[in-house]
């Protein structure tokens, strides 16, 4: 059974790993995960979804745990080689979020086999738009969710060995917010820069000073990352351009310096402008908070995984983002990576994952859910 169950997850993977789908769009593979669960038996609840969807394992009366992946994919195009590669031209499972989907279709359909005797109900989350920071807030919405008590999610690792296993108590990953600034000056030939207001210096000035928020305005102890990662601005080599545009984001831990940073960031940002006759403006697009993992389900967590075969880890603190933190700050829970073997990084084109892991992932997170349910169980 578990032969052809770990072939059908590679099947699965492959599947949705061929035909990938951004954000918000994830049609066809949503259509596809309500055939797979169908063919399984396992009900799909009704919400007001349109891509993404929860299924549901278990009994009726009892606690309620969800377990949750994500299914959206991202727009780069795939250098892998591999035979089951993108078919779609600029698209591509760069982060694993199809793994991480066949490791949850697995764990349903192993809860699903062991259903009568669940002391209470699992809800199989398959979440659209992870990408985006902002997908977790539609399923919330459709208070899918509203009856859960504890919530557990996963990411990949392709820094872990496969076979072992992370996560840690309290922040997991950072808050992650996006920025631009947009820089207005006066535009002049590049012989005769008195003439106009030079919207490059100004901007470089803005970029150097903003890095003394993190060095001279944040506490020594905290962690915080200020990075500007485009510039643009000019068309040619002898013209001052009246407009150079900034993009970055800003990571931290902290809340209370994330809600503080468009301020401090408009201090400088207006202050050095307007010393130059230049006009500069903040736009400032937050994201998801950080990723807080509860410290009982962390530890409960970890204690499954080492009975699950794992190699466990006490990992620090990441600073990319995840919008799994939406569901944290409403309901307890954890968040942990699998390690999917050495490969190359996150979001890189030559991106895979081991899949000799999927089913040892979905093993775990049946069990993870069931002890879930008898812990709570106990405790009611």
């Amino acid at each position: 059974m578990m032969q052809a169950l770990e072939q059908h997850l590679i099947d699965v993977r492959r599947s949705l790993h061929r035909e990938p789908e951004l954000s918000y769009e994830e049609f066809k593979t949503t259509d596809k995960l309500r055939t797979w669960l169908a063919k399984a038996h396992i009900s799909v609840l009704d919400l007001p979804l349109p891509t993404g969807l929860i299924a549901q394992v278990g009994q009726s009366e009892g606690p309620v745990v969800a377990i949750r992946c994500d299914i959206d994919a991202l727009p780069i195009e795939e250098q892998t080689g591999l035979p089951f590669a993108s078919g779609i031209p600029g698209k591509m499972h760069a982060c694993g979020h199809d793994f991480h989907t066949a490791v949850m279709l697995g764990a349903a359909m192993l809860l699903k086999a062991r259903e009568a005797g669940l002391p209470g109900s699992v809800k199989i989350l398959f979440q659209p738009a992870e990408e985006t920071g902002h997908g977790a807030e539609s399923v919330l919405a459709s208070g899918g969710l509203d009856d859960v008590a504890a919530i557990f999610g996963l990411h990949n690792s392709p820094e872990l060995p496969t076979g072992t296993f992370g996560t840690r108590t309290g922040p997991f990953t950072a808050g992650v917010d996006r920025f631009e600034i947009s820089v207005e000056g006066i535009g002049a030939h590049a012989a005769t820069p008195e003439n106009g207001v030079d919207a490059i210096v100004t901007a470089a000035q803005i970029i150097t000073t903003l890095q003394t928020i993190v060095s001279r305005q944040c506490g020594a102890r905290e962690t915080v990352v200020l990075s500007v990662t485009r510039i643009n601005g000019g068309h040619t080599w002898n013209v001052l351009p009246e407009r150079v545009e900034l993009e970055g984001t800003v990571r931290t831990y902290n809340e209370e310096i994330r809600a503080s940073m468009p301020e401090k960031m408009t201090r400088i940002i207006e202050g050095i402008a307007g010393a130059a006759g230049a006009k500069a403006r903040l736009h400032w697009a937050p994201g998801p908070p950080a990723t807080i993992n509860d410290g009982v389900w962390a530890d409960f967590s970890k204690e499954i995984a080492g009975q699950a075969g794992y190699e466990v880890h006490d990992i620090p603190p990441q600073m990319g983002g995840e919008d799994f933190a939406l569901y944290l700050q409403q309901i307890p829970g954890a968040f942990v990576n699998i390690g999917t073997g050495p490969a190359y990084a996150l979001h890189h084109p030559r991106f895979d994952v081991d899949e000799a892991a999927l089913l040892p992932a979905a093993r775990y997170f049946a069990l993870l859910a069931e002890r879930a349910l008898v812990q709570l169980k106990e405790q009611a």
